[in-house]
């Protein structure tokens, strides 16, 4: 990569870095601990290798699929006692912290 590029590819990534502390700066204190934690998550050198046991049960879960075909979104949601229309009901209004919009059994 030539001198020129190297300094254009620079500039870029200042910008970008610029503007993603301003927008920090915009965030309430909630979302900007969800951004902390993601951004610790992405930084995160120890990344773990899976174990055989985990290696075995993603197999398990693929093979699995591919027997017997995916479960259809209305047998999960029933198994939850829900029919589509409340769960996209439940997708539609926020989950507000101490409110009292969502009963919770």
């Amino acid at each position: 990569m030539d001198l020129e590029n190297r300094r254009v590819m620079e500039f870029d990534s200042k910008q970008v870095r610029d503007h993603a502390h301003a927008l920090l700066d915009l965030l309430p204190p909630a979302k900007l601990n969800a951004v902390h934690s993601l951004l610790e998550v992405m930084i995160d050198e120890d990344d773990e290798e899976l174990t055989d046991e985990e290696r075995a049960a993603i197999q398990a879960g693929l093979d699995s699929l591919d027997k017997h075909g995916p479960i259809p979104m209305d047998d999960v949601l029933a198994d939850f006692g829900l029919t589509t229309a409340e769960f996209e009901e439940m997708a539609a209004t926020p989950d507000i912290p101490g409110s009292s919009n969502r009963s919770n059994g």
